[in-house]
């Protein structure tokens, strides 16, 4: 709300004093010929309406108010209608006395309430003086409609302020501080209409910048609708910086006697009301109790009988359910007819007292439903659910019992069929059937952890017989159920019992077999893997690319060979042997129904790896005599060109070597002449030349033994390289002795040399040839045969 800031002014003004010096008037009344214009005009205005408002009502009115009060008529009627008392009967006269005799006489009844005027004269009214005029209006107003007005402890002015102020106080931007400019904006006048009419006026559509709005519609709706006439303008109002004080006091004056005849009637009604308001509610009070003991009365006849039924349930779900309504009953339904009955206590004893207090006769309720009837019923119905609750929670003490015993029969009962699951069909199983004995083994192994777990369960299982026992005998609702569930896990478990002691007797069966299955495997590995060693051995030496070169090591082969096959009866008695370790084992499998699955533990050799080695090695034996024949052949044909070869070279080689001998001789003979010698030479050469035929005779079986891959010769210590060697060097010697013995006979020409002379000279050389000899340890010699041709290999 907007503060208004008031400029405080000290204002002209007519003033009135009570009999206690009332509003003292000012004394200095020269200030009054300054009112401002506009001031006048409002006043003019206001005042001129506020009499008319009141002139009404006796069928008259004034239109100009310094000239309508000359003659003094019209303000007595005013006086007597706002008083409500008669004046003194006016003169009819026009004159100018008969007027002043009429003023005066208004002006006396003025003072006679108590207003005391100052310098207001019947002469200045009766000359149309404006100012008197209006002091005078503005001192009537101030005491018959001003003066009167108490607002907590507050009075006239002040109190029609505080009024305002506390009508006010509640709406926006209104803060009325004063009679002047606190209603330039209207919102103070449209709070005061909506405050006591707020169908009249919908405030919060309003707006402070309008504030010409605001008056009009305050103006419109307290002319319409209050009967406040319209003594002001809202364009002079809000035009003038400062409206003038006492005509906003007069208008707002006509709100309160409007509002406050109204709120004095409306007392006056609310004290008639209240009387009879007492009365219906005495009366109401009596017919409240009536119904609510009849319906308190009844509830507790209605739930007696609800509380007396003692008929258990058979599920705890349902007891539980009791207990539920029970406590609903205690918590929900219960708790509002014990305020019932408080409450009916309460107006019963209210009643008696405001009766007491209205001297009305006491009130007495009908027949059975008075307070102590109501109390007595009330003792019953907790007597007879204190009961209902005692045998409720024992029932239901009862129940959890039954309960726990039952939830306990199925938790282990469904503990048990959960492990019992799939057991029947786990020892109903062939498993092992199938199974190696390490397998078997194992399955022994783990039937006997099951036998153990079968064992522990044993008292689970009388566990479940004694619970179903003791439901027997508490007379358990479902009796029946338990009792097929608990027969069905004793017919199982006996049953279980079979198949165990079925399936032991079953695996220590098979055991047995599969043990003696196991030795035959071994015995089997053990004889099969020397018998497969040996096949392998025969199968690799019958294979064995054997490589010979002589009839001896041919024939010793099969020498070998027919030893090896002299073992082979004996051999196959072994396999035979073996095939029957197998067929035992098979005998035994399909005797007794147990399958064979996988091989031998002991060894990775299977019946049919020895039968296929063992007809591997009858193919190879033949194919092997075949080879060794071949051979035998072959090295006689090596043989016979040995010989051949041997033969020729026995000849050759020794007559290479004579000839070299003798060609050394020849070389050193210095007996005869050099002719004699070189004839002797040439003879040798043309020997040695006609002897070619065989040596290429020679190289032919030469090239034959070398096409047969024939290494060595125990018959000959020459080989070809040696006998083309001797001759090659047979050849060279000849020809460097021709040569050395030309030489000789050139030189003893060309010298003229005696035989003499030459033998001397070669005896000289053949000195020192020897002396050279003996010096290299040994006599010079043309190289051996057996030097130049190795011996032969092997």
């Amino acid at each position: 709300m907007a503060t208004v800031v008031e400029t405080q002014v000290q204002y002209n003004t007519y003033t009135m004093t009570t009999t206690e010096d009332y509003m003292t008037q000012e004394d200095d009344w020269d200030r009054d010929l300054l009112l401002d214009p506009a001031w006048e005009k409002q006043q003019r205005k206001t005042f001129t309406a506020w009499c008319n408002s009141h002139l009404r009502k006796a069928g008259t009115q004034i239109e100009n108010i310094e000239e309508d009060f000359r003659n003094g008529l019209k303000l007595m009627l005013l006086l007597e209608v706002i008083s409500g008392e008669r004046l003194p009967k006016p003169d009819k006269g026009k004159m100018r006395f008969h007027k002043i005799a009429n003023v005066n006489k208004a002006l006396d009844f003025i003072c006679s309430k108590g207003v005391k005027l100052v310098s207001i004269g019947a002469e200045e009214i009766v000359d149309g003086n404006v100012k008197m005029t209006l002091g005078m209006i503005w001192t009537i107003i101030l005491r018959f409609a001003i003066q009167d007005i108490s607002v907590e402890e507050t009075s006239a002015k002040e109190g029609l302020l505080l009024w305002c102020q506390r009508k006010t106080a509640p709406y926006r931007n209104v803060n009325v501080q004063n009679f002047h400019i606190s209603w330039k904006d209207g919102l103070a006048l449209c709070a005061l209409i909506h405050r006591h009419r707020p169908d009249l006026i919908d405030y919060s559509k309003l707006r402070k910048d309008d504030p010409i709005g605001n008056l009009n519609t305050a103006f419109e709706v307290a002319e319409k609708y209050l009967d406040i006439p319209k003594m002001l303008d809202a364009e002079d109002i809000v035009n003038t910086p400062k409206p003038d004080e006492k005509a906003i006091m007069t208008y707002v004056s006509c709100f309160y006697h409007a509002f406050a005849g109204a709120e004095q009637a409306e007392t006056a009604a609310n004290r008639i009301c209240k009387v009879l308001a007492v009365n219906q509610e005495n009366e109401r009070l009596m017919e409240e109790y009536e119904k609510l003991a009849s319906e308190l009365l009844e509830w507790i006849r209605r739930t007696i009988p609800w509380l007396e039924n003692r008929v258990a349930e058979q599920t705890m779900r349902a007891m539980q359910q009791k207990l539920e309504d029970f406590r609903d009953y205690r918590r929900v339904h219960k708790p509002p007819r014990v305020q019932e009955k408080c409450q009916l206590e309460i107006n019963f004893n209210t009643l008696q007292t405001k009766l007491r207090l209205s001297n009305r006769p006491a009130f007495m309720p009908s027949e059975g439903k008075m307070v102590s009837d109501i109390a007595n019923a009330w003792k019953g119905l907790e007597q007879v659910e204190k009961g209902y609750e005692e045998w409720l929670l024992t029932e239901i003490r009862r129940l959890e019992r039954l309960d726990h015993l039952a939830e306990k029969f199925k938790q282990k009962c469904s503990l048990h069929e959960s492990w019992t699951t799939g057991k029947e069909h786990l020892l109903s199983q062939k498993d092992y059937e199938t199974a190696s004995l390490m397998e078997i083994r194992a399955l022994m192994r783990k039937h006997e952890a099951f036998e153990s777990d079968l064992a522990a369960h044993q008292d689970r299982v009388e566990q479940i017989a004694a619970i179903a026992q003791e439901l027997n005998e508490l007379d358990y609702h479902d009796a029946a159920t338990v009792n097929a569930r608990c027969q069905g896990i004793c017919d199982q478990w006996d049953n279980l019992g079979t198949l165990t002691q079925k399936r032991r007797d079953a695996l220590e069966r098979v055991e047995k077999l599969w043990e003696t299955i196991d030795q035959l495997y071994l015995e089997f590995a053990k004889r099969a893997a020397p018998f497969n060693n040996w096949m392998d051995g025969a199968m690799e030496d019958l294979q064995d690319m054997f490589i010979v070169h002589s009839i001896e090591e041919i024939q010793s082969l099969i020498t070998a060979h027919d030893q090896f096959k002299a073992t082979l009866p004996e051999a196959d008695k072994e396999r035979m042997a073996i095939m029957g370790i197998q067929n035992e084992i098979t005998k035994i499998a399909q005797t007794y129904g147990i399958k064979l699955v996988g091989v031998n533990p002991y060894t990775v050799l299977g019946p049919q790896d020895i039968t296929n080695k063992w007809d591997a090695v009858k193919q190879l034996v033949p194919l092997r005599d075949q080879m060794l024949q071949e051979e035998v052949a072959r090295q006689q044909a090596n043989e016979r060109l040995r010989r051949s070869f041997a033969a020729q070279a026995n000849i050759i080689g020794p007559w290479i070597q004579t000839k070299m001998e003798e060609i050394g001789h020849v070389s050193v003979d210095i007996a005869g002449s050099l002719e004699e010698q070189m004839n002797n030479l040439k003879q040798y050469e043309q020997n040695i030349i006609n002897y070619k035929s065989n040596i290429d005779k020679l190289e032919g079986d030469h090239q034959l033994i070398q096409e047969a891959l024939i290494f060595d010769n125990k018959h000959t210590n020459y080989t070809m390289e040696h006998i083309r060697v001797g001759w090659e060097q047979l050849l060279t010697t000849i020809a460097r002795t021709i040569n050395e013995v030309e030489n000789q006979i050139l030189t003893r020409d060309a010298k003229g040399i005696s035989q003499e002379q030459l033998n001397e000279f070669r005896a000289s050389f053949n000195h020192f040839d020897r002396v050279k000899e003996k010096r290299h340890d040994g006599p010079r010699r043309f190289p051996r045969m057996s030097d130049l041709y190795g011996l032969r290999s092997g």
